[in-house]
């Protein structure tokens, strides 16, 4: 194992293929504002979209929570991001948490959230980021902005219907309720729940089934996923005809092909 980036507030490490992202501020429960989170965040998808090495991204928290989002007192206090009239908190959204956001909307590899603990508001979010989600047994889950008079102004309305179904999503939204590990399973949230000391290993395992593959093929797989929810089908098709032509000339086809044969 080695560890790759400096980062501020997290930890990112890499083995065999690898990635894994540790938020390290559990004096604040991991909250995105008021840390360097968000930036580290960033900085870890620019490296991983970098570094082809690289085959699933973890995320997870250290600590008691995976994220408590927002950092409440900042908000009411009025500092930090928080402060200043509409046009600069607007600005600091958009330069910062929603450019979170975007990254990790744009990163190219698998990414699964190890939910260890309370994932509430923006930490919420972030999981939904993700592309698969496990839970601690010990994980809560809340899309609770409404119950401070705010909205998810992350994105988190974007990513949560097509995680849970807009149906679902709305009743999380409005009623701002926490939600429990099981039941984070049962609406389709979490993938799996797993007890809490054997989530970190069923998280590798599954990353590694990923990594395992050919790189280039899975980075375009998870792009076709991508893609497909904004393009009509006569243009999905052909966008999958050309990345395909990519595929059948690349090395790493003809090298998955030997093996397969050589079975």
């Amino acid at each position: 194992m080695k560890k790759t980036l400096n980062l501020s507030d997290a930890e990112l490490t890499l083995e065999d293929g690898i990635a894994t992202l540790y938020f390290n501020r559990d004096d604040v429960r991991n909250a995105l504002t008021g840390t360097a989170l968000v930036d580290d965040i960033i900085a870890t998808v620019d490296w991983v979209n970098e570094h082809h090495e690289v085959g699933a991204l973890i995320i997870t928290g250290n600590g008691n929570a995976f994220s408590s989002g927002g950092n409440v007192k900042d908000m009411y206090d009025r500092v930090g991001m928080f402060g200043g009239n509409p046009i600069e908190i607007q600005d600091r959204y958009r330069r910062g948490i929603q450019k979170m956001a975007r990254a990790l909307y744009q990163l190219e590899v698998p990414a699964i959230a190890a939910v260890n603990g309370a994932a509430i508001g923006a930490g919420l979010d972030v999981a939904c980021m993700c592309d698969i989600r496990i839970g601690s047994d010990h994980a809560k889950v809340g899309e609770t902005f409404v119950n401070l008079g705010i909205i998810p102004g992350d994105g988190g309305a974007w990513f949560l219907p097509r995680v849970v179904g807009k149906q679902r999503a709305a009743e999380m939204t409005f009623s701002g309720r926490i939600v429990g590990a099981d039941e984070a399973k049962n609406i389709g949230l979490f993938l799996e729940v797993v007890p809490a000391a054997e989530l970190i290993p069923y998280a590798k395992n599954m990353a590694a089934e990923f990594a395992k593959k050919p790189r280039e093929a899975l980075r375009i797989s998870k792009r076709l996923l991508q893609v497909s929810e904004r393009l009509e089908l006569p243009d999905f098709l052909d966008f999958c005809a050309a990345q395909q032509s990519l595929c059948h000339t690349h090395e790493q086809h003809h090298q998955a092909l030997g093996r397969f044969l050589n079975k």
